[in-house]
């Protein structure tokens, strides 16, 4: 009877405010008071017969509202509410502030070198990975601040793949529930490698695989080996390239051969090597930048998608230009690079990123833009960025990527062709 006295009550009270005060009644309101009653009186019954109790719909307490103004009293959500849509919903997504989620996944020791350069010039809002069989060799590679992934500990027990790229494809096998739970949520996803070892050749088509299942738009940047390296490593860079194209969007590939006509005669082994990693560095950079940085001409993601999904091969060049004229000289020396095996004037799909001081100026922009445009396909989809950065003075960079060839060419030399030293063929002079 309590209770009923209580609804009675109620009642009078709405009535004459509604009728005797001639002030109007909020029907929506007085119907979720109701069910609050009703809500609240039912819980009660339940709990004094023991019985579990059910979710409540509505909220007892009333909800403060973010500007500080009020307070409600109704629904926790949208959707408990009968044909009621929604009206806010998150804008950003859980992978981070900016609403492109992008990973760097190096896979194997170059791989892992590459992700260590970045690091040294890192993009913002972009996460880095190490990927590796070896878990000694990911240990520099953590302390600069990759996330570190130890695959095959079965397989390798953390010892490495010995060169030998089956090894390394077991050793993603067995781990591929972790790789596929790091790549969920990626958007884009870059997966650079030094091609013609074990790790790298063997587990990079599976960390690709997984990554293309995903949904996120895979780029793959993988080196082959020097001629001084061998043949063997030659012939499992050509493999693993192989199986890597079926399972990528876009794959660029740097011959590290072409970098001996770009560096000095008497440059040491390492630091060939370190060009090799800053030539993956600056693809993956060029193409991240443009996305995650503001510019002069900004580019969002869509439009990378729209030149790099599924194009097959690629080709990449990098200029530089000082003076007067450094935007344009950028631009012909990025497209006319030794890194590009065939002409750009066969490209379909363009992006290329411009990257100045504070000084440069739309009409630099735009000289070095309509190099490009005169000297690709006459109806390709060209995309380009422009952006400033305070620390360069008087230089302007430009890197380039080339894709949509006819054909789905594949640039790169046969092995055969490959010049191998004597010493290390076999032959004696």
């Amino acid at each position: 009877m309590r209770h009923f006295h209580s609804y009675v009550l109620l009642s009078a009270i709405c009535f004459l405010q509604g009728h005797c005060f001639d002030i109007p009644l909020d029907r929506q309101r007085w119907r979720t008071t109701k069910t609050l009653f009703n809500t609240q009186h039912h819980k009660q019954h339940k709990d004094s017969h023991g019985n579990k109790e059910q979710d409540l719909v509505t909220s007892r307490q009333p909800h403060h509202l973010s500007n500080g103004r009020g307070t409600f009293l109704g629904f926790r959500n949208a959707k408990d509410v009968p044909g009621l849509k929604a009206s806010v919903e998150p804008l950003m997504p859980d992978g981070g502030l900016s609403p492109c989620v992008i990973r760097v996944l190096g896979v194997g020791g170059g791989g892992c070198n590459a992700v260590d350069r970045m690091l040294e010039t890192a993009v913002g809002g972009v996460e880095y990975w190490a990927i590796n069989t070896d878990a000694q060799a990911l240990g520099r590679s953590k302390a600069l601040g990759a996330k570190v992934l130890n695959i095959g500990s079965s397989v390798t027990r953390g010892l490495g793949a010995g060169g030998d790229p089956s090894i390394g494809e077991l050793a993603a096998e067995e781990s591929a529930a972790d790789i596929a739970a790091m790549i969920q949520g990626t958007d884009l996803c870059f997966i650079t490698s030094g091609m013609g070892g074990g790790t790298g050749s063997g587990a990079a088509p599976v960390v690709a695989e997984i990554a293309k299942e995903s949904g996120a738009l895979t780029v793959a940047i993988v080196t082959k080996p020097f001629a001084f390296e061998g043949r063997r490593r030659m012939r499992q860079a050509t493999d693993a390239i192989d199986r890597l194209r079926k399972n990528v969007d876009t794959v660029i590939i740097v011959s590290n051969n072409k970098l001996l006509e770009i560096i000095p005669d008497d440059t040491p082994v390492t630091a060939a090597f370190r060009v090799a990693d800053d030539i993956l560095r600056q693809g993956v950079v060029g193409i991240s930048e443009i996305i995650v940085r503001p510019g002069l001409i900004n580019v969002d993601f869509a439009d990378v998608r729209s030149v790099m999904k599924d194009a097959g091969s690629a080709l990449m060049g990098i200029g530089t230009g000082v003076g007067k004229t450094s935007a344009e000289d950028a631009a012909i020396a990025a497209i006319s690079s030794p890194l590009l095996d065939e002409p750009v004037q066969d490209a379909t799909g363009v992006v290329f990123n411009i990257l100045g001081p504070r000084t440069l100026s739309l009409q630099e922009v735009n000289r070095a833009a309509r190099v490009i445009y005169d000297n690709v396909h006459e109806d390709a989809n060209v995309i380009f960025g422009a952006l400033v950065d305070d620390d360069i003075v008087d230089e302007v960079s430009i890197t380039v990527l080339a894709t949509g060839f006819n054909g789905n060419t594949q640039p790169e030399a046969d092995t055969a062709k490959v010049d191998v030293p004597d010493f290390l063929s076999g032959r004696r002079g």
